[in-house]
């Protein structure tokens, strides 16, 4: 008979300590002048570090202990039963029992790392005695399979193909966005400085903030997560707002499987990610920026924490930066292991210190968006755009891509490939030329999934298809975050969109009925027809009537994307034959 775990409803002090520290450092910044919370003048009325102090109750004792909790609920006057309703939201915070080792492994499943091995991986860390789990996507799909470990008083840390982080390596090629990427110390601001970085601030303080929301709008740059909103004119909207309190938000929680843009910015190039937020905020008149990076991407976090640190000291951040009459600050908010929290409201949420659940629209970002307040939210390639476009003028910048997608884009590419990596290139170049660039398929390609679990598959009859995304959409498909996934002749289309379907299932928030229902529905039917393939006709109708459902009906894009791989499968006939 199993011994039942003993409950301790007593905090240690060592878990005191360390959310002390969470309490301690919120404090500062809600006094300081160069960062303003909306009125908030007191630690315990404000619950937007409760998942500050959730990371550092956990990684001091493995878990959410029960004393954990009241210890919070009584600093940030939240209480309990909220408190674990939002740690019970994400993935890496473990209410049930703390982790057992120094490390608990998360291992990829999603069909990138499948292909290479994941399975065979778990299999043997929990031969080995470690303790281990399956995890969606972790953004190292260039160098699956991949896994990430939690510490317990230990420093987290990345593993993927068998290197251990920090020396983890992404190939990434191109001369532009990704110019200062493997050439430049990432840690050095003088390497940055010394590379070009800070002329583009300089430019913008000089034009003023009118002269640089007009040459944003006149580029033509819109953004590059996956919505494709124009950026001038989401930056107008925000500086046009009367209020003296605005935010700056780079959405970092790059969650969709298949994309790790954003991450090999963060890791290679943090202080072009912190000038660009800086140019956002002195343009729009707002005083603070956040940064929301997934807990999955720990050498990103440090990185950019490090260069957030250097870039205060030397009056880059802060009061009257460079000696004008600007200040702004930025403040690293850590995400907990949810895909939707990437919904830029579902984001809001998560830093508000709530459960990540997507919010209804209008209103919108522009007038009411983080703690209600207008609000940027870009995606991090999105913004260091904005450095090329001052620095080498709006004429250059269009000069690249199409009419309809000026300049470059980041390509992520994984999968059947020799040279998987990230990518630099013209919108509108092809995929099978996008394939050439990546060392091209390493065996016969089946089709490529453009645009993650979100995205679409596309037959190679279709490879001569332009990247951009007026060519896209006219072939029914969409770009999305950048992601171009290779499936070579070995893989199994049926259990790639199986996979895709289970994650949907696992990170629906669940808040709507038609994506909380549905994507359960359909992983499930999903799951019937691989058994009874053989012996019986799929039920494609059904699987059109979930889809239809669940993109005509759900809050936010999660549920109206959740089915879209689906839906290319039936169309292409790449699993069942024909079903148009």
């Amino acid at each position: 008979m199993t011994k039942p775990l003993s409950i301790r409803t007593v905090v240690t002090v060592a878990e005191a300590t360390a959310i002390d520290a969470v309490a301690k450092q919120a404090e500062v910044l809600i006094r300081s002048d160069r960062v303003v919370r909306g009125g908030l003048s007191r630690i315990k009325e404000s619950r937007s570090f409760l998942l500050p102090a959730l990371h550092a109750l956990q990684s001091e004792s493995g878990w959410i202990s029960p004393g954990g909790v009241r210890y919070i609920s009584e600093l940030l006057q939240v209480s309990e039963a909220e408190i674990y309703g939002v740690a019970t939201f994400y993935d890496l915070f473990r209410t049930d029992r703390p982790i057992e080792s120094d490390y608990l492994a998360h291992v990829c499943v999603d069909p990138l790392c499948s292909m290479t091995g994941s399975e065979e991986l778990l299999t043997d860390l929990k031969k080995n005695g470690q303790e281990s789990e399956r995890s969606a996507c972790l953004g190292l799909c260039a160098n699956a399979p991949a896994v990430f470990f939690q510490g317990k008083q230990c420093p987290d840390y990345a593993m993927a193909d068998g290197d251990l982080g920090p020396s983890l390596q992404t190939i990434s090629k191109g001369d532009q966005l990704l110019k200062r990427v493997g050439r430049i110390d990432p840690t050095s601001l003088s390497s940055y400085k010394n590379s070009g970085g800070y002329e583009a601030l300089s430019i913008a303080i000089k034009m003023g903030p009118a002269a640089v929301i007009d040459l944003v709008t006149e580029s033509g740059l819109t953004g590059r997560g996956g919505a494709g909103f124009p950026t001038g004119a989401k930056w107008a909207a925000v500086a046009a707002e009367s209020t003296d309190v605005k935010y700056i938000v780079a959405n970092a929680d790059e969650s969709e499987p298949g994309t790790f843009k954003d991450r090999v910015i963060m890791e290679s190039d943090p202080f072009a990610l912190i000038e660009a937020m800086t140019i956002a905020g002195v343009t729009v008149g707002a005083k603070t920026g956040w940064i929301y990076i997934r807990a999955e991407y720990p050498l990103a976090i440090q990185r950019v924490t490090m260069a957030l640190a250097k870039a205060r000291h030397s009056n880059l951040l802060g009061h009257n930066i460079l000696d004008t009459d600007y200040s702004f600050d930025i403040e690293v908010r850590k995400g907990a292991g949810a895909y939707i929290c990437g919904e830029e409201t579902a984001l809001f949420s998560s830093i508000e210190g709530y459960r990540g659940e997507p919010r209804s629209k209008p209103p919108y970002p522009t007038t009411s968006g983080l703690f209600g307040r207008p609000t940027v939210v870009n995606n991090p390639e999105t913004l260091i755009n904005v450095l090329e476009i001052l620095t080498g003028g709006v004429t250059k910048y269009k000069s690249q891509g199409t009419p309809k997608s000026p300049g470059t884009k980041l390509y992520c590419v994984s999968g059947d490939v020799h040279e998987p990596g990230l990518y630099e290139a013209e919108f509108g170049i092809k995929i099978n030329e996008l394939i050439s660039l990546a060392g091209g398929p390493t065996s016969a390609t089946q089709a490529v999934l453009l645009g993650g679990a979100a995205g679409s598959l596309v037959e190679p009859e279709h490879f001569n298809l332009p990247l951009s995304a007026e060519a896209t959409q006219s072939h029914g498909v969409s770009l999305g975050s950048g992601a171009v996934m290779v499936l070579g002749e070995q893989v199994n289309i049926l259990d790639v969109i199986i996979r895709v379907a289970e994650f949907f299932k696992n990170e629906s928030c669940g808040q709507c009925v038609p994506c909380r229902i549905g994507t359960m529905r359909q992983h499930e039917q999903l799951l019937q027809i691989k058994q009874t393939i053989d012996v019986e006709r799929p039920n494609i109708e059904l699987l059109r009537d979930i889809g239809n459902a669940m993109s005509d009906a759900s809050i936010c894009g999660l549920g109206h994307t959740a089915s879209t791989a689906v839906q290319s499968a039936i169309s292409s006939g790449l699993i069942w034959g024909s079903n148009d």
